[in-house]
């Protein structure tokens, strides 16, 4: 059974090279540039994992981060939030929120995103 992986990030080149790398590993992926899109497909479709950037245009990746945490069909859902350097308290308050994981976008490269990402869907002690 493939996994789904729900990918938000608003940088065009960062989400079809993440979506790309995923697909070739074996998962189906869904991409979208807003928090709103994420959103909306959230509510039609399932997903194994979100993988959710921060710096969004109109609803940040913690807002969405929120939505999806109060919804009881999403909140346990596994979210890990795609971050840039120097973002700590973001990351803080992303756990807080309920986020089950973080990447630091500039430390890793394609590869290393897929490694990470099958890591998340595959150990079951990384949720809440």
């Amino acid at each position: 059974m493939m996994q789904k992986i729900l990918l938000i990030e608003d940088d065009r080149f960062i989400r079809e090279m993440y979506q790309e790398e995923l697909k070739k590993a074996g998962f189906l992926v869904s991409a979208y540039g807003s928090g709103e899109e994420g959103l909306q497909a959230l509510q039609q479709n399932h997903f194994d994992l979100v993988l959710l950037d921060i710096m969004l245009p109109g609803m940040n990746g913690l807002e969405v981060l929120k939505q999806i945490k109060l919804n009881l069909q999403t909140k346990n859902l596994k979210v890990v939030i795609l971050t840039n350097l120097g973002q700590e308290t973001i990351i803080k308050e992303g756990f807080k929120i309920g986020a089950t994981g973080y990447l630091i976008k500039s430390s890793y490269n394609p590869d290393q995103i897929v490694q990470e990402v099958k890591r998340f869907t595959q150990d079951n002690s990384y949720s809440f």
